[in-house]
């Protein structure tokens, strides 16, 4: 039985918070500040009326899947994919409305990253759970960007690996390790290497 990745995509494969900025820039006259953490108070009009928290879903159904020939591939996430590819599973588990997937998915394609990819809302552990046990409950490693789905991960799949990842350079540094996770590694080199070393144990991580 091959060991199984679960990676998120945005942040993580893919540049997204700096392509939704330049977006909201030159289509909606809102400027992004990157660094900040909270993403509905990263948004502020130009114009200086204040910008509910429940227009930034809004505007992200507005860039995904419209603009997401903006995004860029995040470096060295394709050459490492394909060679953890070689030995383990692989599956794209991706924060985006189920009517993405097929946009998501060729996108990625395009990358040369052609892996099978799920789309889905809320917290993420369940759907990683569900995977695990899909796949035959392998040694798996979840990567993500957001602390909220790594604690998910940890609450209903506590046996998976945790990695958090924040591969944008200029959001990372603002971005404080996430408490469930069992390693931070903003670089796809270096992750690579510790995802091959847990999949080479064979170890599960400890609840």
């Amino acid at each position: 039985m091959k060991p199984l990745l679960i990676t998120d995509c945005d942040e993580v494969l893919l540049h997204m918070a700096r392509h939704f900025g330049t977006w909201l820039g030159e289509e909606h006259a809102i400027d992004f500040k990157l660094a900040h953490g909270d993403m509905a108070t990263s948004m502020t009009r130009r114009d200086g009326t204040p910008l509910a928290r429940e227009e930034m879903w809004t505007y992200l159904a507005g860039f995904f899947p419209a603009e997401m020939g903006r995004q860029t591939l995040v470096p060295h996430a394709a050459e490492s994919i394909a060679a953890l590819a070689e030995i383990a599973d692989i599956v794209i588990l991706t924060n985006l409305q189920d009517h993405c997937r097929p946009a998501r998915t060729a996108q990625l394609e395009s990358f040369g990253i052609v892996h099978r990819v799920e789309t889905n809302q809320g917290g993420k552990g369940t759907r990683v759970a569900s995977l695990v046990a899909e796949f035959g409950n392998p040694v798996t490693v979840f990567v993500d960007d957001l602390a909220v789905h790594l604690d998910s991960c940890a609450t209903h799949a506590p046996h998976v690996h945790r990695l958090h990842m924040v591969s944008e350079p200029d959001l990372a540094p603002h971005v404080p390790p996430a408490p469930a996770a069992h390693a931070r590694i903003d670089d796809w080199r270096l992750a690579k290497d510790w995802i091959a070393a847990r999949f080479a144990a064979a170890v599960p991580a400890s609840a």
